[in-house]
């Protein structure tokens, strides 16, 4: 199965030039914990970093700064964004977030642009309704034998 076809499409997004304060107006709006950073290229939505509640905590409010005077786009200015591609394995695509010990990536298109996100709590989901689909096999496994029998 493909990341694409398993990550969250709706995603809430900012610009790189929103203050800090408007990000977390954000998040408290939407319930979300993270927002992904982008720019505008064409008519195309592309990611560029990823700000989460955590990261207003410590690297704003911790260290007294001004969260209406920081943007989003000062907290991620040498950081590298890790990607998924909508066609990667979940899989390689955990792998990759182990690797780089991230809880959330933004998934992008051939060409980019940003097609959602996918968060280790998604894939803990999915994992969980695997084991719980293969529980189901090994309870009923038993009785569905006893059937042919008959």
């Amino acid at each position: 199965m493909s990341v694409g076809d398993t990550c969250n499409r709706d995603v809430i997004t900012v610009d790189t030039a929103a203050s800090v304060h408007e990000a977390a107006r954000l998040m408290r709006n939407h319930h979300v914990g993270d927002l992904i950073i982008t720019r505008d290229r064409r008519e195309e939505i592309v990611p560029v970093g990823i700000v989460t509640d955590r990261d207003l905590v410590l690297e704003v409010l911790a260290t007294d700064l001004d969260p209406a005077s920081v943007t989003v786009g000062d907290l991620f200015a040498s950081s590298v964004l890790v990607t998924a591609s909508v066609d990667d394995d979940l899989e390689a695509t955990l792998a990759r977030m182990r690797e780089h010990a991230i809880r959330r990536m933004p998934i992008v298109e051939a060409d980019g642009s940003l097609a959602g996100i996918i968060t280790m709590d998604d894939m803990l989901q999915l994992i969980a309704n695997q084991l719980e689909r293969t529980v189901d096999l090994v309870v009923r496994q038993p009785d569905l034998e006893a059937r042919r029998r008959v």
